[in-house]
């Protein structure tokens, strides 16, 4: 003990001392607790098109990993079908495709399960082939909707919509559509086009119960692109369409529309601060 302790006060210091680094440790570890709470709470869900409930192939009501509701193919018409796919560059896929030349919409989603949808601080994020072939008034979209089924065709209301479609033939004026996005504030062309990076990362995240932050990433080569804005209503469904087409089938690459997987995170802060919290008992541990 320090010799300019006096010695009356030295079992009142040490007691001082044990009572800090325990509150402290207790602070911690409270706080670690409440940090995975929020972990916890928000929701993560997972979804690959490589988990064993699909090798016999992808129907209506399947439903493999977590955190999401069954598949539904409502909607899905006029020479449209969806299968089970390895043939895209992004491996084994959830595929959709229209054999009409036509007519025809190939409809696919599901729900979040977490109540109220995707939450403040969540990212939803998937990989997805696009068809690199371009067919008059034809395209293929993304919809974070707040419904309970598929977005039929012609109903184009949604929470925040992704979307390729082509208004003019390929060889018109050399036109190449790229995605679009629209939200609440209206329709914005973004700098990715399907024909220079056929697979596309999605990665969308609520930063407020009405606004986001989407990035758009090409995984064949070129920058992302990303966007904010405001968004009306939740998100608690995710559907996929695609109109019409040519395809010869599910292995047709170039006109088919696939997913290889989908998932919902926390925001990569809220797990920092978990590890910080913990990362605090240890140091006082390791002090006391």
């Amino acid at each position: 003990m320090r010799s300019h302790f006096r010695p009356e006060s030295v079992g009142k210091s040490n007691m001082r001392s044990h009572f800090i680094s325990s509150a402290a440790i207790a602070c911690a570890v409270t706080g670690a607790t409440a940090m995975m709470t929020e972990v916890s709470s928000a929701q993560i869900a997972a979804d690959f098109a490589t988990d064993p409930v699909y090798a016999g192939g992808w129907t209506a009501g399947l439903n493999g990993g977590y955190g999401f509701g069954a598949w539904s193919f409502t909607g899905t018409g006029g020479g449209s079908g969806q299968e089970m796919s390895s043939a895209s560059s992004i491996g084994t896929a959830w595929t959709m495709f229209n054999t009409s030349s036509s007519s025809g919409i190939s409809d696919t989603g599901r729900a979040i399960s977490e109540a109220g949808g995707l939450q403040a601080g969540q990212t939803f994020e998937a990989v997805i082939q696009n068809p690199t072939t371009y067919h008059f008034y034809r395209g293929w979209d993304v919809g974070f909707l707040n419904a309970t089924d598929n977005n039929l065709g012609g109903n184009n209301s949604a929470s925040l919509f992704l979307n390729v479609f082509n208004y003019n033939y390929p060889s018109y004026n050399g036109v190449v559509p790229n995605w679009s996005v629209t939200d609440n504030g209206g329709g914005t062309t973004s700098t990715i086009s399907p024909g220079t990076s056929a697979a596309v990362k999605i990665d969308l995240m609520l930063t407020s119960a009405t606004t986001y932050s989407l990035t758009l990433t090409p995984l064949g080569g070129g920058s992302p692109y990303t966007q904010s804005g405001t968004l009306a209503g939740p998100i608690n469904y995710v559907n996929f369409r695609s109109y019409n087409g040519v395809s010869a089938g599910p292995s047709d690459v170039a006109n088919n529309y696939g997913i290889s997987y989908m998932e919902i995170v926390p925001e990569p802060a809220t797990l920092a601060l978990v590890g910080l919290g913990f990362g605090g008992v240890l140091f006082l541990r390791r002090r006391k």
